[in-house]
């Protein structure tokens, strides 16, 4: 089979790796991370963070639409993963030349968060729409919920809460996130005087890790995220897909989000949400008082992170994470291989 993919985040790639490894006998083009073969152009160039940092990748972007439009005629199914500020364009384009491939659009656009114009977008582009989270059925008319794929990723979740002398450390997966939380989450560090285990993510080489990072050497280095928060007794993280990995296994942690000024304007005008944590997020729509504590912008000190530190409850957090597991029900995977094969 041969699959037109579009996966422009590390998450998103994350998100495919599980669901290639079942399906086996396929060819892949596109846009995606190296490891799965030869794309058309690597994930890693497309690497943004908010608003601002999208401005200079927006002539990139409209070429690879054109690259990709075209590669669509080639194709059996096209799969796009996440990221609608590319991917939405891309699909008009690949329909407006190859109305008959069927598109796939797993991870669906957060209408639930801003932009609910962008439903009829999606409706009228895409053929499948592949929903991880069970509320957005609420938002757009023919979503399927499959199932959320960190539940086929996690290997294992905690049995009970226990201290393990363990703290792991995630200042994010792009480069303008971890510059600006790294120092602050150092700066704990020193003063929580446990083991420290840092979580790189695997799509940095060993040079970039050096000029982004810098010294490390007050911490443990751990790539693997997964395996970091089953050692870990409390966790530091910024905002993304590792807030809700983290509750999903039962490890307590806060959040920590510093966008550009900009940026921080425009998601306070935009963006209609209480939290910006998942698993809030999935509590909030669920009525549920909210899972973690978030530490927005100025509020993200050395000082604040310690008094939250210090004051959590940490038994009724991994308590109140087993909810996350029966709203989540099941992983992605199966139904999404189904889905592709149909």
């Amino acid at each position: 089979m041969k699959l037109l993919i579009s996966a422009l985040e590390p998450s998103a790639n994350l998100h495919l790796k599980p669901i290639l490894e079942s399906l086996k006998d396929y060819k892949l083009f596109g846009i995606f991370d190296e490891c799965f073969g030869d794309p058309l152009l690597p994930s890693r160039l497309f690497s943004v963070m908010g608003f601002i940092d999208v401005i200079p990748k927006i002539r990139l972007a409209q070429r690879s639409i054109k690259e990709m439009a075209q590669l669509s005629l080639k194709v059996d199914k096209v799969i796009l993963i996440d990221s609608p500020a590319f991917n939405l364009p891309l699909a008009k384009a690949i329909k407006e030349i190859n109305k008959d491939v069927k598109i796939i659009y797993y991870i669906l656009p957060q209408v639930w968060a801003w932009k609910e114009k962008r439903v009829a977008k999606v409706e009228k582009y895409c053929d499948v729409l592949a929903s991880i989270l069970p509320f957005e059925q609420k938002f757009y008319n023919n979503a399927k919920y499959v199932g959320h794929p960190l539940l086929d990723e996690i290997t294992q979740c905690k049995k009970r809460y226990e201290s393990t002398g363990y703290i792991a450390y995630l200042p994010g997966s792009r480069k303008s996130e971890i510059k600006k939380l790294l120092p602050i989450y150092k700066e704990v560090a020193k003063k929580i005087k446990k083991n420290n285990i840092l979580v790189i993510p695997p799509h940095f080489t060993p040079k970039e890790i050096k000029n982004i990072y810098g010294d490390t050497k007050e911490f443990d280095i751990s790539r693997n995220a997964n395996g970091a928060f089953l050692k870990s007794e409390f966790a530091f993280i910024c905002s993304g897909t590792a807030t809700l990995e983290a509750s999903l296994i039962g490890t307590p942690l806060i959040m920590s989000y510093k966008a550009k000024m900009l940026d921080a304007f425009l998601i306070r005008i935009f963006v209609k949400l209480k939290h910006v944590g998942l698993a809030n997020i999935i509590f909030d729509f669920a009525k549920i008082s909210p899972l973690h504590v978030e530490l927005l912008q100025n509020e993200v000190t050395a000082e604040n992170l310690l008094e939250e530190y210090n004051h959590m409850d940490r038994e009724l957090f991994f308590k109140n994470s087993k909810k996350l597991h029966k709203i989540l029900k099941h992983g992605s995977k199966d139904k999404m291989i189904k889905l592709i094969k149909i």
